[in-house]
């Protein structure tokens, strides 16, 4: 099959290599004893192989929140990029996809095809080989919908392969990649509707900004420009100028509670109103995590030591403000505002990035 586009590494790494601080969203974290990059699949192999025990990928750096001592190991740098098509017919198309694709270009590029299934995806930072370890979703879609499997370098018994996406694994968040160090991703395999027209829009707010009901199909395009929209209006999609975009995205997660913990928590929250609940498998609640720190004290601004901040557009985001903060000074707002949630509500709040050297 052909390639519908490989683009060569990007020229523009940071001139110093040391500091991990340069190749994250968050602007922070310590020195890499080393660093080396890799631009293939092959590459990675190769590289993780030779690191030996102590190794760490960063591709896009959006997801991760790394010590100040930063990492005593190899970091494998995967700048992998391009797409090709496996498949097609004229009802779908299924690609693979590098690694180190970056994920809103891979969006973009699905939307310019009119291929439909990651439209409100759209502007999330990151590479694509990470979307599967986190189980990347928003605005009611997730990337598990779509995956077909993982090509992975499996470190445990030294071979090169594929997981299919019965035995991923993928939950809420999770995924049997998240906090494992026997995977390595080498790509993502998508299977896409052919429309120029969205899936039904499942998600409330995003339905409201389109103008149509829970349920209706939009242009695709449409579609990709209100989720960037929506996100950007909440310091999610990145930019330079605006230290609110400085972060890991959403810090916490939503809590999901069974049926004892979500009425404990209703009443904690009488004095409150009905906490905001979206129901789940069996008793199973999932809980608005931004609800929660608001209503706990935590409003949009707080401010933590060493200029990090809660972001002034949205609760879930923990900002360095100043661009020269510690990660200790982020993981002590953290801390207080984890620790304040439970003293509230009797609900533990619980980290989405992957922490990296360093503890919650």
């Amino acid at each position: 099959m052909s390639d519908v586009y490989a683009q060569p590494t990007a020229a523009d790494e940071p001139t110093s290599t040391d500091e991990l601080s340069q190749y994250t969203t968050l602007r922070l974290g310590g020195p890499a004893r080393r660093i080396v990059t890799a631009a293939t699949a092959e590459e990675i192999v190769a590289r993780v192989g030779e690191a030996g025990e102590q190794v760490l990928l960063l591709a896009g750096g959006s997801n991760v929140v790394i010590g100040d001592a930063g990492f005593p190991g190899t970091v494998v740098l995967v700048r992998s990029r391009g797409l090709r098509v496996l498949a097609e017919d004229e009802q779908t198309v299924t690609i693979r996809v590098e690694a180190g694709e970056p994920w809103d270009d891979l969006v973009d590029t699905t939307v310019r095809n009119g291929w439909s299934g990651l439209e409100c995806l759209s502007g999330i930072p990151g590479s694509t080989g990470a979307t599967p370890i986190q189980n990347v979703g928003a605005y009611g879609q997730e990337v598990a919908e779509t995956i077909l499997g993982v090509q992975v370098y499996d470190r445990t018994a030294g071979t090169v392969g594929r997981v299919d996406a019965a035995d991923c694994g993928f939950a809420y968040r999770a995924s049997i990649f998240k906090h494992s160090e026997r995977y390595v991703v080498l790509g993502v395999d998508f299977r896409l509707a052919r429309s120029r027209l969205s899936g039904p829009v499942r998600y409330a707010e995003l339905a409201r900004a389109l103008g149509v009901e829970v349920g209706d199909r939009v242009p695709l395009a449409q579609a990709r420009a209100t989720v960037l929209g929506l996100r950007a209006g909440k310091g999610m999609v990145l930019d330079a100028a605006d230290p609110d975009t400085r972060s890991v995205g959403s810090f916490f997660t939503n809590p999901v509670l069974d049926g004892a913990g979500y009425e404990v928590l209703r009443h904690h929250a009488a004095d409150l109103g009905e906490p905001p609940a979206w129901p789940g498998a069996g008793d199973r609640v999932k809980v608005s995590a931004a609800w929660l720190i608001d209503k706990a004290g935590f409003g949009k601004g707080y401010p933590g030591p060493e200029g990090v901040a809660i972001s002034t557009k949205h609760t879930l985001a923990l900002t360095n403000q100043t661009g020269t903060a510690s990660t200790e000074a982020l993981l002590t707002l953290a801390r207080e505002i984890r620790d304040g949630v439970h003293a509230r509500f009797a609900v533990t709040l619980h980290p989405e990035p992957v922490l990296i050297n360093c503890t919650l």
